[in-house]
């Protein structure tokens, strides 16, 4: 086996890699509860370049291994315990039972560019429901690319190399291109992970099991709906709160917006077991 590979599969390895995402991690948070209200997202946005360049850098460009959807696929078929697969199963399928989708919020490496664009949100909500379909179709693409290429063609890519670090820029490219051209088109930079995002097909699934969620005190909500106007991905977090619930939609990222804009503080992250799915969604 590739050297490289081996390494990525190490005990050496697993314990650096998750030493260095939990120490990332742990520094957003800490700076995020000791930084003044308007400041605390930038605890979360260091976190997001921390593990962002990490991922990207080290294990896509330096250690060459293909971190896209694509490569996750191949190096489930191959049988191989990679970095990638590690990834996927920690941040994507498993981990998401407890933390939600909080990748999205604090470590994806596309969303540490969008959010540093001009536009937190459009002010007007989402568009029509049918736009949030492509997500599906991007991730049955992306698994029919695989499938045609393994069985049809009988392509083996292999572990690490030129070849992966081929599928991982030009993959790349192509998320970045879209997700800055969808934050402009709609004046909203989380865009890319409402209608296109293919990874969001897997977290939506997991993330309903999510033991961490935020809650708020029906009784000291004051409806000034500052928690709405301001979350990125357009939840209509007062209607959970009216009904006595905690947020249980599938597009919660976890980035904690809502809870440093009320002027209450009645907002919080809790733990404990419930399902979630259902969807209160602002739209135009």
């Amino acid at each position: 086996m590739d050297r490289s590979l081996c390494f990525t599969t190490g005990k050496i390895f697993l314990l650096f890699n998750f030493g260095y995402i939990g120490t990332a991690v742990g520094i957003g948070i800490g700076l995020y509860i000791i930084l003044p209200r308007k400041k605390k997202p930038s605890g979360r946005r260091f976190a997001q370049l921390l593990v962002g360049i990490y991922m990207l850098l080290f294990l896509g460009i330096i250690k060459k291994e293909n971190m896209q959807l694509e490569g996750f696929f191949f190096y489930l078929l191959t049988g191989l315990f990679s970095g990638s697969v590690i990834h996927y199963l920690v941040a994507k399928i498993a981990g998401p039972v407890l933390f939600g989708r909080g990748y999205c919020g604090w470590s994806c490496w596309t969303t540490m560019v969008l959010d540093y664009l001009p536009y937190k949100r459009n002010k007007l909500g989402r568009i029509a429901p049918k736009w949030e379909q492509m997500r599906y179709v991007h991730f049955a693409l992306s698994l029919l690319l695989v499938l045609v290429l393994w069985f049809f063609l009988q392509y083996r890519p292999p572990p690490t190399g030129q070849d992966t670090l081929a599928w991982l820029g030009v993959g790349n490219m192509i998320y970045f291109a879209s997700a800055i051209t969808l934050a402009y088109m709609f004046k909203d930079n989380r865009a890319f992970c409402k209608y296109l995002c293919p990874i969001t097909v897997i977290l939506k699934v997991t993330s309903r099991f999510s033991l961490l969620k935020i809650a708020g005190e029906k009784e000291k909500c004051t409806q000034c709906g500052a928690c709405n106007k301001n979350c990125p991905m357009d939840i209509n977090i007062m209607e959970y709160v009216n009904h006595g619930k905690r947020v249980l939609s599938t597009e919660c990222i976890f980035c904690l917006t809502c809870t440093t804009v009320c002027p209450e503080g009645i907002l919080e992250s809790t733990f404990r077991m419930d399902v979630g799915g259902m969807e209160h969604i602002q739209r135009k």
